[in-house]
């Protein structure tokens, strides 16, 4: 079955590492090493996980002196805000949704 652009998009964000980056770059530009000092997770993850949110659009980095500077693309963050915008009123449907918490019970 094809990969719709709907799977692909939140795929790409349902990944723990890549959710928790993506957390940390809505509130601002961040490099690697910021990344991994706030997360706790080692330089080679946060590097794989920021490569593949590059490959797909979601971040871009540029230098700053020695340091690459990673921040979320203007068009993804329209997308996350307006997402921020509706989780408030969708909040408490998705914590009492039994089928997402037997999924997660079942993940353990």
């Amino acid at each position: 079955m094809k990969e719709t652009p709907y799977k692909l998009f939140f795929r790409a964000v349902s990944n723990k590492t890549r959710c928790d980056i993506v957390s940390l770059l809505m509130k601002g530009p961040k490099s690697v090493t910021q990344l991994c000092r706030k997360l706790g997770f080692e330089q080679s993850r946060v590097s794989h996980n920021l490569k593949c949110l590059e490959m797909c659009g979601f971040v871009s980095g540029k230098y700053e002196g020695k340091s690459r500077v990673y921040s979320l693309t203007p068009e993804v963050m329209q997308v996350l805000n307006a997402i921020d915008r509706h989780l408030v009123k969708y909040h408490e449907h998705l914590k009492s949704c039994g089928a997402l918490e037997n999924h997660m019970k079942a993940k353990r």
